[in-house]
């Protein structure tokens, strides 16, 4: 580990404490003895039996591949801020679709379009995978320079 990288001491320091021994206390007693609370014995009395009726009403056949509802779609980016968070909403607007992208909850929106119903809801489904492909790759990539401080702590003697 080399002196002066404040990403490796930042690092050290977060492995530190997450390698701390976790102290168990016992639970604290209570002074008074708790009793359950149950509610009184209920008189059993002769009931006539009932008959179950249900009325089944047979459902419309849901269609797995019904077209989506473009105006309103909208998808949300991973990440574990709402204030970074992108989120993409196709909106219909004279006839035509747009979508609009925004980062956080009270950007102004990105807007892209006109296009057709079928190539927003594309482009949304597009935006939403391609972020989450980029978060989960960055998110590798820092769980891997947190592996290789642990080693290099673990092979230096610190821990």
């Amino acid at each position: 580990m080399s002196q002066g990288d404040p990403t490796d001491n930042a690092l050290a320091a977060i492995a530190s404490i997450l390698d701390q021994p976790e102290t168990r206390r016992e639970p604290e007693r209570p002074v008074v003895e708790e009793r359950p609370a149950s509610p009184p014995p209920l008189p059993i009395e002769a009931q006539a039996p009932v008959e179950a009726q249900a009325s089944v009403q047979p459902h419309a056949p849901v269609d797995a591949h019904a077209p989506i509802e473009a105006h309103g779609y909208s998808r949300v980016g991973p990440g574990p801020m709402a204030a970074i968070r992108f989120r993409w909403t196709v909106r219909l607007d004279g006839g035509e679709y747009y979508v609009d992208e925004t980062i956080g909850e009270n950007s102004s929106p990105i807007v892209n379009g006109p296009m057709s119903r079928d190539a927003a809801v594309q482009m949304v489904l597009d935006r939403e995978a391609d972020a989450r492909r980029r978060f989960e790759q960055l998110k590798s990539e820092m769980t891997g320079r947190g592996a290789a401080a642990n080693l290099v702590r673990k092979d230096s003697g610190e821990a």
